[in-house]
């Protein structure tokens, strides 16, 4: 017979894989929290850890982390899927929330070693990013060090990590630099709180600064690598081609996520308060129903068809790639850049769909706490990132139709 002091030693067995619609039944749970927040992040600058325990508890960081650690090894799309409605109830947190995803996913392409050193002693561990090389790295032996200022490092309150992209001298006597992630833990860096701004105000995209940081070799990602996606990660997940996916083609998603969230949950905010309201202007349509005004209509047809257009055309170009790889087939260069051009397209729809909004919000939408006016600014501020830009991306795209080398990042 088995005592029960054997039986204390017998591990439990781990939790079922929890699919797609359990997971929105989670974040639907955790939504009405998270909403009730989005003023309070907005203010402090960065996402309430309250929100990131939430976010913990429900598995959302484990979405596309790797089995070997813990994760559930979903296709990219689903993360962009719950961070569309995540991004509805606070655009800040969906953004913070869907790149510390993401990462897991990323640092899933280093070296074995590396991601042992992430998540061996904390299986909880995150991290942020600065994605722009802001410093050349110099080699040393065993590794590197870097010294320098990494802006935009979205959720640096909220991780362990870093992963801070640098210039690496190249091992060919051409003297040029290849750019690189390097892993780095926040006890080697100090945040620099140089965020104040008008959008995603509560991201926390504050600057990292890093003094003589030793970084060994193995905590190193080429770019030419994770962008064409033969890492050493997706050596590693051979049983899974999610992790040889190119970088671009998946982790802009999620940026562009955010901005198609903000948008419909605008557009459900606007349609709670609109349907209702009564006009209160002494000049012109006093005492009116505004549901009833056809250009308050059209703008709800607008906005609805956008966000609607959007979110199809950004989860299309994701579950596109995932079946590419998983048919055994390269992802092409001309895939890649359509799925770029999802990306940034997905945002200018979102755009277009808060500005209908927002445009019609009255002296109401001025106040800084109206759910509207942030999603337009967030929507916005979205819109500003290079990776998310229609003028650069497109253009990108048109090089392609037209027969010329496309310039840019795919």
């Amino acid at each position: 017979m088995v005592s029960v002091a054997q039986l204390k030693d017998v591990p439990a067995p781990p939790a079922p894989r929890p699919d797609i619609a359990e997971l929105r039944r989670r974040v639907a749970q955790i939504a009405p929290q998270i909403k009730a927040r989005a003023h309070t992040a907005e203010k402090a600058g960065r996402v309430p850890e309250e929100n990131i325990t939430a976010l913990r508890n429900i598995g959302y960081f484990d979405i596309v982390k790797p089995t070997l650690f813990g994760g559930y090894e979903h296709d990219f799309d689903v993360l962009v899927e719950l961070n569309i409605e995540l991004a509805k109830s606070c655009a800040s947190t969906a953004w913070v929330g869907g790149l510390l995803g993401a990462h897991q996913w990323l640092i899933a392409g280093f070296p074995e070693t590396a991601q042992r050193d992430v998540w061996d002693d904390n299986p909880d561990a995150l991290a942020c990013g600065s994605y722009a090389p802001a410093a050349r790295a110099v080699e040393v032996d065993g590794g590197y060090r870097l010294t320098g200022r990494w802006s935009f490092a979205s959720g640096c309150d909220n991780a362990q990590w870093s992963l801070c992209a640098a210039l690496l001298p190249s091992k060919t006597d051409s003297g040029q630099f290849a750019p690189a992630f390097l892993l780095v833990p926040a006890s080697d860096y100090v945040i620099d709180d140089t965020w104040n701004v008008v959008g995603l105000s509560g991201t926390g995209s504050k600057t990292l600064v890093l003094n003589e940081v030793f970084v060994p070799a193995h905590r190193l990602l080429s770019f030419a690598d994770t962008t064409s996606g033969k890492t050493p990660g997706a050596a590693l997940y051979t049983n899974n081609p999610t992790f040889s996916i190119p970088m671009l083609s998946n982790i802009p998603s999620c940026l562009a996520s955010t901005a198609v969230g903000a948008a419909a949950g605008a557009l459900e905010d606007y349609l709670a308060v609109t349907s209702r309201r009564i006009t209160r202007g002494a000049v012109a349509g006093h005492n009116n129903r505004m549901a009833d005004f056809p250009t308050i209509q059209l703008r709800v047809a607008e906005a609805a068809a956008a966000a609607d257009a959007a979110r199809e055309v950004l989860l299309r170009d994701l579950r596109d790639r995932a079946a590419t790889v998983r048919d055994g087939r390269p992802i092409s260069i001309e895939d890649r850049i359509v799925s770029r051009r999802g990306q940034a397209f997905s945002v200018a729809l979102a755009i277009r769909a808060s500005e209908a909004l927002n445009a019609s919000t009255g002296g109401l939408g001025l106040d800084l706490s109206n759910p509207v006016q942030r999603a337009w600014r967030d929507a916005n501020a979205v819109g500003r990132h290079i990776s998310m830009n229609w003028d650069a991306v497109g253009t990108m795209y048109g090089q392609l139709a037209l027969g010329l080398t496309p310039q840019g990042q795919y």
